[in-house]
């Protein structure tokens, strides 16, 4: 399947008349080969029984580091670049991160921007997804390997097998793609832009095809056409399929849907409120001045952010910004978007569970024996589930801690690696100090690099699945 996608990347290549097609083919001639060792291997083992859930964390993880190891061949060949810078950028495609390590990005090759994108496209919504969506499969193994990739409290089926979920998933994913690449088209985006772009805009991605990002074209059409396809890219996509059937009560039941929107307004009001206060105090000209655009930079800040996606629009750097700016933007980049969509954090919906977990704990204090259930969309959740999600916060917390001390060993300061951790983990793209909306991820030394791309991993992949195979009890269930 990647070998296909670096095809279409090679005829991108001769449609510009570009020399650097002959790496596409290269790289596609390696995935194949990879493709068809490992479908003689799989034909050789007729056993489905060894076929355990242990097995299928294994599968879904190096499914993503295969695909970015192959990836990452173009930017090697081309952009001559060495080994860990590579891998960091190509991880950063495919897990939708939108983290850089090129400083000029308008300089390279089209079909090299357009790969960048399509890494970022595929990555969304899920290379076991996109494999389900597009190869025939049997069943048997599908359901473990589907929800070892879909983690956690996430996707709805909304069919009764895997391979027509994800088809209908993809069909979705085509439609908004189209829509959005249309929309940037009617603007002052010509088709190749466009195309990049809303590849990487419903992905919640971030890699743009100039170096300024959505701010190169100078369009507040623009950004109010990105600012809302971030915030509809970070909807549970199983919604759409919902309100197609007009099925408008599963909507207006998602509990997780209205938190999510309400934050999106308030913290967009309280950042317009926060510019606001700001020119009474002084006077920087990267502050947005008038109300249409203090309200289009809160609005386009917010959705950017939360979304996970990382464009930089006109004024768009809340490190220079000042330190008021930047601390309520981690919290909202930690947190992010829905579950079942492209974006990354936390998600909104263990948010939820865990505010109402903690409040249980307060009532409890008053009513020790008190049974006190936590209600998602109506119906009481189980107990495994609550349990899941505070401990993915305790996860979450204690890698960024981690992360952030071995970043502050190797150089960086504890503002960049601070923001650098939870923006990989988080799959945001620009971090805080000099990984900042203004700056590049070029200066982080290769160990800095290593490290944050296996973040950009465990982040999108939302911590379990993979960190699940460096626990002794992944051998145990192999076996």
């Amino acid at each position: 399947m990647e070998g296909v996608f670096l095809l279409l990347t090679m005829i991108v290549s001769l449609v510009y008349k570009e020399n650097d097609w002959w790496a596409y083919l290269l790289s596609a001639s390696v995935s194949v080969v990879i493709g068809q060792i490992c479908i003689w291997l799989s034909k050789r083992d007729k056993d489905n029984k060894r076929f355990t859930r242990a097995d299928s964390f294994m599968v879904v993880t190096l499914s993503w580091v295969i695909f970015s190891v192959i990836g990452m061949i173009p930017f090697i060949l081309i952009e001559k670049m060495d080994l860990a810078s590579a891998f960091f950028e190509t991880m950063s495609g495919f897990t939708t991160t939108g983290a850089t390590v090129i400083t000029d990005i308008d300089s390279m090759t089209h079909a090299l921007r357009f790969w960048r994108s399509l890494t970022q496209w595929m990555g969304g919504l899920g290379i076991v997804v996109f494999s389900f969506a597009l190869i025939p499969v049997s069943e048997m193994k599908n359901n473990n390997i589907f929800s070892a990739e879909v983690t956690g409290i996430g996707l709805d089926k909304i069919r009764p097998k895997i391979g027509s979920t994800a088809r209908r998933l993809l069909i979705i994913y085509l439609i908004l793609t189209f829509i959005c690449t249309l929309l940037y088209y009617v603007g002052p985006m010509g088709i190749y832009d466009a195309v990049c772009h809303a590849l990487s805009t419903i992905a919640t991605g971030g890699f743009s095809t100039h170096s300024e990002s959505i701010a190169y074209f100078h369009s507040t059409y623009i950004e109010y056409i990105c600012a809302v396809f971030m915030i509809l890219s970070s909807i549970n996509f199983s919604l759409f399929y919902y309100a197609s059937m007009r099925r408008w009560h599963v909507l207006r039941q998602n509990e997780e849907v209205k938190v999510f929107l309400t934050v999106v307004l308030c913290m967009t009001g309280f950042f317009f409120i926060l510019f606001s206060f700001s020119h009474a105090h002084k006077d920087l000209s990267i502050l947005p001045t008038g109300l249409e655009e203090t309200f289009r930079t809160s609005f386009f800040h917010v959705a950017t952010v939360i979304s996970s996606t990382g464009f930089s629009a006109q004024k768009f750097d809340y490190v220079a910004w000042g330190d008021q700016y930047w601390m309520p933007t981690v919290v909202i980049m930690a947190v992010g978007a829905c579950a079942g969509s492209t974006a990354g954090g936390m998600k909104t919906i263990r948010a939820i569970i865990c505010a109402k977990s903690v409040r249980n704990e307060f009532i409890r204090q008053l009513h020790p024996n008190a049974v006190l259930g936590i209600r998602i969309n109506g119906n009481i959740i189980s107990e495994s589930r609550v349990k899941h999600s505070l401990g993915f916060l305790f996860l979450y917390i204690s890698m960024v801690v981690i992360g952030m001390t071995i970043l502050t060993y190797i150089g960086l300061d504890a503002d960049t690696g601070l923001g650098a951790c939870i923006s990989s983990l988080s799959n945001v793209g620009p971090g805080t100090g000099t990984c900042g909306p203004s700056g590049t991820f070029a200066h982080v030394p290769a160990l800095g690099k290593w490290l944050l791309s296996f973040y950009m991993l465990v982040g999108r992949l939302e911590i379990y699945t993979v960190l699940f195979l460096f626990m002794p009890i992944f051998f145990k269930g192999s076996k």
